[in-house]
């Protein structure tokens, strides 16, 4: 019968100084091993026929009770078939994929907006998304891993403004549901986004077109255009020729402002945007009326000038984005600029037959897809022609040539 081991105490366990393996009792195979001055718990047991050492920790920052009580627990484990040394590299392996895995909201939005920012037109898109973010997002759950997010924090952040900043709410819900679709992406987190709208928060928030209905952007009446076209053309400056070109042409200001000559051939009388400047991304053609050519011969004495900008400001760059803006303001122009584009396509829906798809193509709008298939093979750009003429001889009646 093998030798009974006394249960040492606390006490008695403190006193022990020999170098050497000590059995303390209380759980068989627990030892104190003294070596050069450290003392460590081991236990020892049998898995599989084989002999293990398993550290327990060193004393007395591991207490006799604690070391016992661990001893137990492995014990325990030994016997329902699991090595208790191979069940705690697991453990540990797991808990450093984890940690690995475990990123931050924040650390993922800077993350997913450092990725992406170099795809953005506007230079200023990147700080919105950091200044949104970091004031309505941050403050509920910035500091929480990606993996712990749910709709509870995703309404915490979202609910107090959705009534009374409604746009700016939208915003950030969407932005939210782009930085945790990148992180399931990444492996950062599983299961549904709980800050996607359709089928999931819609059922929660209120519709926001209801809460704060979209305000379509002031325009000129179709009636009053030409009126409005003959008081711009009146001004002297970049910025009312630019504003005129806008017109003429219908396309966005930051199209007109960022307009290069490289990108003109006024035999051709033809604009071509690169597809990094357009909205959607695709190159756009733009025919050019005569009264459009007229206006831009004026331009070219800067361009001998070797002016890159077609409408340069007073410091040879391109105009600011509220040059415009600014202009109509000082004039009284009851609208914004971005309105013409809607004068335009009321006059081609209320003043002329032209054909749907070739005005939405005038405006470089996504059409309905059995068009759009066409619309890769060509643009319409001799029927956009014609349309974009007849524009400009009502615009501008007095200027026609």
């Amino acid at each position: 019968m093998p030798k009974r081991i006394l249960e040492m105490t606390a006490l008695e366990v403190s006193r022990l100084r020999v170098e050497g393996s000590h059995a303390v009792g209380g759980v068989s195979g627990l030892y104190l091993r003294i070596e050069g001055g450290s003392r460590t718990w081991v236990f020892r047991y049998v898995h599989m026929r084989q002999r293990r050492r398993m550290g327990l920790g060193s004393y007395p920052g591991v207490t006799l009770a604690a070391a016992r009580e661990a001893a137990r627990a492995a014990l325990g484990q030994r016997d329902a078939g699991t090595d208790p040394i191979k069940l705690r590299q697991d453990e540990r392996e797991a808990a450093r994929l984890a940690a690995a895995q475990r990123l931050e909201f924040d650390k993922a939005a800077d993350a997913f907006i450092t990725e992406h920012e170099s795809t953005w037109r506007n230079a200023k898109h990147a700080q919105q998304w950091r200044n949104t973010l970091a004031t309505y997002a941050s403050p509920h759950f910035g500091r929480l891993s990606v993996s712990e997010i749910d709709q509870s924090h995703v309404l915490r952040a979202l609910s107090p403004i959705w009534k009374t900043k409604t746009e700016t709410a939208t915003r950030v819900r969407g932005r939210i549901e782009q930085v945790l679709d990148w992180a399931t992406a990444h492996g950062h987190r599983t299961g549904p986004n709980p800050a996607r709208w359709r089928g999931q928060l819609e059922h929660i928030l209120a519709n926001p077109e209801k809460v704060a209905p979209v305000k379509h952007r002031a325009a000129v009446p179709v009636a009053d255009l030409p009126a409005a076209y003959q008081q711009i053309a009146d001004v002297d400056g970049q910025s009312a020729r630019a504003l005129c070109f806008l017109i003429l042409t219908a396309v966005r200001s930051g199209e007109v402002r960022g307009m290069v000559w490289s990108e003109v051939d006024l035999d051709a009388a033809l604009w071509v945007i690169p597809a990094e400047r357009m909205k959607a991304n695709r190159e756009h053609r733009v025919p050019l009326s005569r009264q459009a050519v007229a206006l831009l011969r004026t331009q070219e004495a800067a361009r001998e000038e070797l002016v890159e900008h077609v409408f340069p400001s007073n410091r040879k760059g391109p105009l600011s984005d509220m040059a415009f803006t600014a202009l109509m303001r000082r004039h009284k122009l009851s609208a914004v600029p971005h309105g013409f584009r809607s004068t335009f396509r009321d006059w081609a829906g209320e003043m002329t037959h032209h054909p749907r798809d070739a005005v939405e193509l005038c405006l470089a709008h996504t059409i309905d897809t059995k068009t759009e298939a066409a619309y890769r093979r060509g643009d319409m750009l001799e029927k956009r022609a014609v349309i974009m003429q007849n524009w400009a001889d009502f615009s501008s009646p007095t200027l026609t040539v």
